[in-house]
């Protein structure tokens, strides 16, 4: 649906200004969703049950289905083609083993015949994906994507970005709830101001600073921003009070997520053709989740393994989830800086001066 959405962005709004600023709502609404759903869910947990999560999702798809039906253009140009099964199913099975193995290391054993066996497999199904890609006459992820230089970086940028942020919003949650003793509620209610700022600052932020600036400025300054926002939480004492310990990261990585968002994905789309936008729209979408799992499952066994000392060596366990969470959102900083690193030295994108006062549409180079 993502690629879709984001392809449909790329062919109706053909104008770099108009396009930048249709990416710009479609941050604020992907935040607004956030925002909602982040406060919602808590509210359902605390009141109802957290099966509600899941149901509330029925009406809302079904909701979302006519929307489409009565609001889309219509497509003249329908055509038939293949789905790419096989290498659905390798990649899919080689992150789902990749993931359990990791998040199960440090209970199973780093070296024992479960994580070596499962982590093997996950890299043979890898290596298949790729050499069923390179052979399929409609490949999932189509290989040559990766030979332009600003799909393959930003690509790589928004993995690592997303190892950063997944980690943060699940990881974040648990220090309020598990450390600070927030209710469900409660959590909602404290990620609600950074889910607006990233609102505001994707739709009326975003695309003005692509425009004046070109895509590579933003998204290092909203890059930093992570890491500003991770390094706060590194340092989130066990009787942290909300507005000096948890509110300026939160806002942090709000502004943080409303300008990297957009220019990520231009970067991206910058060198393919208007055709294969929801390939390259799809590609970036799967490098994204990706990401976010496997660098959730490395932060998450970190946090584990570091909670785990502390306590054996007599911590109280407050103090020792605490000192999980700090170890975890400071290598979340770390993917963060090395998103930055690629993406600084990787992606090639030139920001002309305005002229006259007015805003210029930036030339974006890709090879």
């Amino acid at each position: 649906m993502s690629a879709i959405a984001l392809s449909l962005i790329m062919i109706l709004f053909t104008e770099p200004a108009e396009r930048a600023k249709a990416m710009g709502v479609i941050g604020f609404v992907l935040s607004g969703g956030g925002a909602a759903g982040v406060l919602l869910g808590g509210t359902l947990t605390e009141f109802l049950s957290w099966h509600w999560i899941f149901l509330v999702n029925v009406p809302v798809g079904i909701a979302a289905v006519l929307s489409c039906r009565v609001l889309l253009p219509a497509d003249s140009n329908v055509r038939r083609g293949s789905l790419d099964i096989a290498g659905a199913i390798t990649i899919t099975a080689s992150l789902m083993l990749a993931v359990y193995a990791i998040v199960n290391g440090n209970q199973k054993g780093w070296t024992s015949g479960q994580t070596l066996g499962m982590l093997a497999a996950a890299v043979v199904l890898l290596a298949a994906f790729i050499l069923i890609e390179m052979r399929a006459k409609a490949p999932l992820m189509p290989l040559g994507l990766w030979k332009v230089r600003n799909m393959a970086s930003a690509n790589v940028t928004g993995m690592l970005l997303a190892a950063a942020m997944f980690a943060w919003f699940f990881l974040s949650a648990l220090y309020l709830q598990r450390v600070l003793g927030y209710s469900a509620l409660q959590v909602g209610l404290a990620f609600l101001p950074g889910t607006i700022v990233w609102g505001l600052s994707s739709l009326l932020l975003s695309d003005k600073l692509v425009m004046r600036f070109g895509i590579k400025p933003p998204l290092l300054v909203g890059l930093g921003f992570y890491v500003l926002s991770l390094l706060l939480f590194a340092r989130a004492p066990v009787d942290a009070t909300y507005v000096v310990d948890i509110l300026p990261g939160a806002i942090a990585l709000g502004i943080g997520g409303g300008i990297t968002f957009n220019p990520i994905l231009l970067a991206a789309m910058s060198g393919v053709e208007p055709s294969e936008a929801g390939l390259a729209s799809g590609v970036v979408n799967t490098s994204f989740l990706m990401g976010g799992a496997l660098g959730l499952a490395i932060l998450a066994s970190a946090a584990a393994s570091r909670t785990s000392s502390l306590l054996s060596s007599g911590h109280d366990a407050a103090a020792a989830l605490n000192g999980g969470y700090h170890l975890a959102f400071l290598i979340g900083a770390v993917f963060a800086v090395a998103a930055a690193v690629v993406a600084a030295t990787r992606i090639h994108a030139e920001a002309p001066a305005a002229q006259h006062g007015a805003e210029r549409v930036p030339a974006v180079e890709a090879e």
